[in-house]
């Protein structure tokens, strides 16, 4: 088994429990809402098993976030991987959030940004 499997493996089953509990839900849920038999999910969600690509997509789609979230990929532009890691939480966030949650935490944090000039 190659190193940088069991890492981004790693990666991939710390996320899915993250995303999890940012949602809410339970991974029969998260399963539930892939589409994805309980058992095989849990696969997933323990690192027995790597998705293909298919499947990482439509899990992704499922709990409203992307898969390079899900694997640890950190866009090429991005300078800071600590920043662009908060960014990332900060839009998965996002997604679970009403219209009107996500209008009041853009006030703060435009309010928060004007404050550091």
């Amino acid at each position: 088994m190659r190193v940088e499997w069991v890492v981004l493996m790693g990666i991939l089953v710390e996320r899915l429990r993250e995303r999890a509990k940012q949602l809410g839900i339970s991974n029969a849920e998260a399963a539930r809402r892939a589409g994805l038999d309980e058992r095989r999910y849990a696969h997933y969600a323990s690192g027995r098993r790597e998705p293909n690509l298919e499947t990482l997509l439509t899990i992704s789609h499922s709990l409203e976030t992307t898969p390079n979230w899900l694997m640890g990929v950190v866009s090429s532009d991005e300078k800071d991987a600590a920043k662009a890691e908060l960014v990332e939480r900060f839009k998965n966030a996002a997604r679970a959030m009403t219209e009107e949650q996500l209008e009041t935490f853009i006030i703060q944090a435009e309010a928060i940004a004007v404050s550091r000039r």
